[in-house]
């Protein structure tokens, strides 16, 4: 396979976005091997196989999601002046190979889960049907975008699955913040798609309430989910680290937010990218050293 060809199927799936929740992914990993009781586990800290398994399981999940949403969406992409270069879109990669790529992602998803424990391997299939079943919500929903931000927040309880073999329910409220965090930067997002949805009768916040409250509700998201992570800092009674490091989220999420306005989205890929990459590590960084310093 040649090199532009890989870039090609990377841009499909958006490689580069996989940085948005598996740091959160991480982080889940690092709470479940230094707070749930695992036999055999003595260092607090996930073996570096796990770690490696985690990451392919997440690269295999993202590929599906992503390339399945490119099929299903192709009718859409063709038409929406904001996508018509992608790569189905224009012909640069074939539908058969597609799904060629999404069989093959999956399989990936479900040997990764399979490798780090059983009950890891018996949700997969769950997950692959989550992933799939949001392509199809902006069709009839407004609120598609929390689906999509349940799609990455699964990830922290995923990976505290696959290091423990269990689920601990304070890890849903870290899959509620994750979930609102990227339900609100894609609420922003859809901001640019208003008229396009509204000539094809799709679904999406802006276009229900008009930029100006989409905004509004966005802000909102953001705002609880800096409270779901004090509540889940506070849970663990985690140290100074956690709690800087959501001082410094909450202060990317405001700037994310004080780059676009209803009259003026044309910052919005520096809102969308640039800054909540930057938030994901922040929070890795930052949790990852309250563990660190943490007693169980």
């Amino acid at each position: 396979m040649s090199p532009s060809r890989i870039r090609t199927i990377l841009e499909m799936i958006k490689f580069e976005h996989s940085i948005f929740a598996l740091p959160f992914a991480l982080t889940g990993a690092l709470l479940a091997a230094r707070y749930a009781a695992i036999p055999g586990m003595v260092s607090g800290l996930p073996s570096w196989r796990q770690i490696a398994w985690i990451i392919v399981a997440m690269v295999g999940a993202r590929s599906w999601a992503m390339t399945l949403n490119r099929i299903i969406d192709l009718r859409y992409d063709r038409e929406n002046p904001r996508t018509k270069t992608r790569a189905l879109a224009t012909g640069a990669l074939t539908l058969s190979f597609a799904w060629i790529f999404a069989a093959a992602a999956a399989a990936v998803l479900v040997i990764a889960a399979w490798q780090l424990n059983r009950l890891a391997l018996e949700l997969s299939p769950i997950a692959l049907v989550v992933l799939f079943f949001y392509s199809y919500t902006k069709r009839f929903t407004s609120w598609s975008h929390l689906v999509l931000g349940f799609c990455l927040g699964m990830s922290p309880a995923a990976a505290w699955i696959a290091i423990a073999g269990s689920l601990d329910a304070r890890m849903l409220i870290l899959c509620g913040a994750v979930t609102l965090w990227v339900g609100g930067f894609d609420v922003l997002y859809a901001c640019q798609d208003i008229e396009y949805d509204k000539s094809v009768k799709l679904y999406s916040v802006p276009k229900r309430f008009g930029i100006a409250r989409a905004l509004m509700i966005a802000r909102a998201m953001h705002v609880v989910m800096i409270a779901l992570l004090a509540w889940l800092a506070w849970s663990f009674h985690l140290p100074w680290p956690a709690w800087a490091g959501i001082a410094v989220v909450a202060a990317l999420l405001a700037y994310e937010h004080s780059l676009v306005s209803p009259n003026d989205l044309s910052r919005m890929n520096a809102a969308f990218f640039a800054v909540n990459g930057y938030i994901s590590i922040v929070f890795l960084l930052f949790w990852g050293a309250a563990v660190a310093f943490a007693h169980p």
